[in-house]
């Protein structure tokens, strides 16, 4: 599919993950001045009205926006996040379907990977158990969407996609501690210590579980690149294929920002799911995705832009 000329609607636009989505989307030729990127202060995605308007007269349409958090947000508010999520997203696929939308890329999560899920985890096992007991009102929320899009291609011939990006983190990631993910979380938390001085840091779990991280301008390439040249129903992973403990990964932060405390790890804080590495085969085959940012070298950009804003964060 070529981009230029293309009226795109990318929801979540103006955020972390969705500026590099534009970003990349102007790079592949599309039209600045056809990018609409509605604000949640106008658009409501939950209210059906608002998601006819946001849909009318585009060509594609990219669902990024979600409400979304760590373990802490997951067990604060399971109701609002299973809710929104789910509202959102059918409402806007139904309407897009309706507008005559030519294509729907919609961008789930990991979190709906059931919580055993044989690692690498493979897209056709998504269906094998439930997800973990934290995020799962999230993650079915989600997944709910892929089924929806499946349907309307079988009945209404609609090209609607989905794919499954591993845990993110970059630049201009959420370091709210109330909200934000494990990287931006750890990184705040390690900054934040260094500033009081402390001898100390605390870590939620045991550090046992291993996660998988993509750096946010290879996931936005990936989304870009299906949007342009994939079209089947199967769900595809995005991610790199390499998973990393929570130990090993706060122990490399803590080395990449020169803290020398103590790490202390609060077993009686939830873990989280055990392990999340995802097989990358399927986006290599179908569209030629394969991630490029080194992870160290990804952290040390993550790092240095959260030191250049902390100020303006706390």
């Amino acid at each position: 599919m070529t981009l230029a000329e293309k009226r795109i609607l990318v929801t979540g636009g103006a955020g972390f993950l969705g500026k590099q989505v534009v970003a990349q989307l102007l790079q592949a030729g599309a039209t600045a001045d056809k990018i609409a990127i509605p604000r949640s202060q106008d658009c409501d995605l939950r209210r059906l009205d608002h998601c006819q308007q946001a849909v009318d007269q585009q060509d594609i349409v990219i669902h990024l926006a979600a409400h979304v958090g760590g373990i802490g947000l997951n067990r604060e508010k399971p109701a609002e996040l299973f809710y929104d999520n789910l509202m959102m997203g059918t409402q806007l696929i139904h309407t897009a379907y309706e507008a005559g939308v030519s294509k729907f890329v919609c961008v789930g999560t990991i979190c709906a990977y059931p919580k055993f899920t044989p690692v690498p985890f493979k897209e056709d096992d998504l269906w094998i158990g439930y997800p973990e007991e934290t995020n799962a009102p999230y993650g079915i929320a989600k997944k709910a969407l892929l089924v929806q899009l499946q349907a309307y291609r079988q009945q209404y011939d609609f090209d609607g996609i989905y794919l499954l990006p591993v845990n993110l983190y970059g630049p201009e990631d959420n370091f709210n501690p109330s909200s934000s993910h494990v990287i931006p979380a750890l990184i705040r938390k390690v900054h934040e210590a260094q500033v009081r001085g402390d001898a100390t840091l605390p870590v939620w779990g045991d550090g046992s579980p291993t996660r998988e991280f993509l750096y946010s301008e290879d996931a936005a390439r990936g989304i870009v690149m299906a949007t342009q040249d994939y079209s089947d129903p199967d769900p595809v992973n995005l991610g790199t294929g390499q998973e990393i403990s929570i130990k090993e990964l706060v122990e490399l932060i803590s080395e990449l920002m020169g803290f020398k405390g103590e790490l202390v790890w609060q077993t009686d804080k939830p873990n989280g799911q055990p392990r999340r590495c995802l097989d990358t085969q399927r986006a290599q085959e179908r569209f030629g995705f394969t991630a490029q940012m080194d992870f160290r070298q990804g952290l040390k950009h993550t790092i240095d832009w959260y030191r250049q804003h902390a100020d303006a964060l706390t």
